[in-house]
C-alpha cells in the first residue's frame, strides 16, 4: 500500500501547514510548482521552505519541475482560455510525454506530500498528479488531501 499526500499553502498559517505535515507523518515534501521562489506566503519560498520543513518536520524537501504544468497552460487556465476539462487533458498528456512513471516511478513517493499553492485540491494539478500516479501504480495507492 502506497500513500500519497497533497497540500496547498494558500490560506494556511505556517503553524497549520507544518502541523499538517508532521501530524500526518509525511516522509518528504515534493514541490510540484513551476516556480518555487516567488510566492506570496513567505514560508513557501523554495529555499526557506526547504529549511523550515527540515527544521520543523525533520523531512526532506524536493522540487520536481517535471510534475508542474507549463507556464503556458497555467496562463491559459488563469485567463479562462481553457476549461478545466481541457486543462486536465493537456496536463495528463504532459505527464505522459515527460514519462514521469518511468523516470520517477510511484513507489519512490510513498509517504510523500505534493505541494502547490492552491488551497484546495479540486482544481489543482497536485490532485491530478496524485491520481495519475495512482492509476499507473501496480500497487494500491491511497490519496490523502491535507486541508
Amino acid at each position: 500500500m502506497i500513500t500519497l499526500y497533497t497540500i496547498g499553502f494558500t490560506k494556511k498559517s505556517a503553524e497549520h501547514f507544518f502541523n499538517l505535515l508532521r501530524d500526518n507523518n509525511v516522509k518528504q515534501l515534493v514541490d510540484v510548482r513551476i516556480n518555487n521562489s516567488s510566492q506570496l506566503a513567505g514560508f513557501a519560498k523554495g529555499k526557506d521552505l526547504e529549511f523550515f520543513v527540515n527544521e520543523i518536520c525533520h523531512i526532506p524537501y524536493q522540487h520536481v519541475a517535471d510534475f508542474a504544468p507549463t507556464k503556458e497552460l497555467l496562463d491559459k487556465w488563469h485567463k479562462e482560455e481553457v476549461t478545466w476539462e481541457e486543462y486536465i487533458e493537456i496536463y495528463v498528456n504532459l505527464l505522459k510525454n515527460r514519462d514521469v512513471i518511468r523516470n520517477y516511478g510511484v513507489k519512490a513517493f510513498d509517504g510523500s506530500c505534493f505541494l502547490c499553492s492552491e488551497d484546495t485540491p479540486e482544481q489543482c494539478h497536485r490532485r491530478l498528479l496524485a491520481e495519475y500516479l495512482q492509476a499507473h501504480s501496480k500497487e494500491k495507492v491511497t490519496i490523502v488531501h491535507l486541508i
